[in-house]
């Protein structure tokens, strides 16, 4: 397929079938050839297709040109009166992901806030790169989500990804850069063959184009048709979740049981994205199947990877982020202004509110915030009898593993309060101060 503006516009139209057509198009602009064509082709089209137009340019500082790479791009953008936003990023190299994922994850975090709700940030991977991360990720041993490569098309935070150039080969790209003189940066780390992608791209994929001329173009079909597949998938696992009360962190065990181990797997794999966690390995996944779902109703099982978890307590399946601990000063004084009870815990503060609080006396006393260190009790407002509070999370089915992570009001030595929980008949009133806790982690 060759390339020019009536081409793109097409493709343009096509995916504003499959999102809200966009306000602003942001494009991605690295400097090389294929985003430098696609900015001149979006710059040149810009009557045609009505929408006004950014770019923006994440350097990486992996390179001693880096700097002038930036100039690059803002000299282009500005030559096409373009907007031009630009970010500076710390590639944590040291991550274990690997320098290409953890270049790409940096650049697509810091994207996110140059991109609002109504905007489209448009990539340039082509029809090539899709080959690339097709082989990529069979090699990998992908499942059809991978198989089905990069999406034309996704959600974005608030936006929109879209991708394109997907159908239209890097060789269409180049004759474009020619015919309009177009200069763009060659990054020599593309050239570096300890780089998987690049090995494919330098050795395997020439060596197969001498036996299959078009193995580009068939190995970007065989993605879209994995494609296809894969939102079958997807639709059929969202049916599954929405019949077990349509929640992606909280699955019941009985009912994911009744399901075959295959149909298990793919409720799986979509309930952990849609609860925008990290994506398992297939060995997770197979512990899960293994080791959670037929453990005893008071077993504690756990399976855990990179950003995520998989717990059972009782008869659901919770997906959860990675296991937070409470990180706040023992004794901290609790008042209007918040206290922080640590990373993905939020914090309690005071607010005023009508219903039952606690009392003027007991605000007026001091009240300090502690962790829980076992053995404390508390009598219940309207109880005649003290409780002890091991006991009492167990019988209300406040999650094992966040137990420890309460938040406990005292006043002097006395327990007045359990977080947002309870209060104690002792400081009790009917109009008093509320225990507000912000972004409080599920506990049943």
């Amino acid at each position: 397929m060759s390339f020019n503006t009536e081409v793109l516009l097409q493709r343009l139209a096509e995916l504003e079938k499959l999102a809200p057509p966009p306000k602003r198009y942001v494009v991605a602009l690295s400097g090389g050839l294929d985003s430098m064509v696609l900015v001149h082709a979006l710059s040149t089209s810009r009557q045609e297709h009505g929408k006004s137009l950014a770019v923006v340019h994440i350097d990486h500082q992996l390179h001693p040109e880096s700097t002038d790479w930036a100039n690059h791009c803002k000299a282009f953008a500005a030559e096409s009166d373009i907007e031009f936003l630009t970010d500076v990023v710390k590639v944590d190299v040291d991550s274990g992901k690997g320098p290409e994922a953890a270049a790409r994850d940096a650049r697509y975090a810091t994207m996110r806030q140059y991109v609002a709700a109504s905007d489209w940030l448009l990539s340039a991977h082509h029809q090539d790169d899709q080959a690339e991360t097709l082989l990529l990720n069979l090699l990998r041993g992908s499942g059809p989500a991978g198989v089905a490569a990069m999406r034309s098309i996704r959600e974005f935070g608030d936006a929109w990804l879209a991708r394109p150039l997907l159908d239209v080969s890097r060789d269409a790209l180049a004759t474009y850069a020619a015919n309009e003189a177009l200069n763009w940066i060659d990054d020599p780390s593309n050239h570096e063959r300890e780089f998987d992608r690049n090995f494919l791209r330098g050795d395997v994929l020439p060596l197969l184009q001498t036996r299959w001329p078009h193995a580009h173009e068939k190995l970007a079909r065989s993605a879209a048709l994995a494609r296809d597949a894969a939102s079958l998938l997807s639709d059929l696992a969202d049916l599954d979740i929405e019949s077990m009360g349509d929640n992606s962190n909280r699955l019941p065990v009985a009912v994911l049981l009744a399901l075959s181990p295959s149909r298990q797997r793919n409720l799986l794999r979509r309930a952990i994205q849609k609860a925008g966690l990290p994506a398992p390995a297939a060995s997770h996944l197979q512990e899960i199947l293994l080791k959670l779902l037929p453990a005893r109703e008071d077993a504690e099982p756990l399976v855990n990877w990179p950003g995520a978890e998989a717990r059972r307590y009782r008869d659901t399946l919770y997906l959860l982020p990675a296991a937070v601990v409470a990180n706040f000063e023992s004794g901290h004084v609790l008042g209007r202004e918040g206290v922080s009870i640590g990373p993905g815990l939020g914090e309690l503060t005071l607010v005023s509110g009508d219903g039952p609080g606690l009392s003027e006396a007991a605000v007026a006393a001091g009240l300090c915030v502690r962790q829980r260190q076992g053995g404390e009790e508390i009598k219940l407002a309207g109880q005649s009898h003290t409780r002890k509070l091991k006991k009492l999370l167990q019988e209300e089915g406040v999650v094992p593993w966040l137990r420890d992570q309460l938040p406990l009001v005292f006043c002097g030595d006395d327990l007045v309060a359990v977080a947002d929980l309870w209060i104690a008949d002792s400081a009790a009133a009917e109009n008093g101060l509320q225990i507000l806790w912000r972004g409080r982690p599920q506990l049943y």
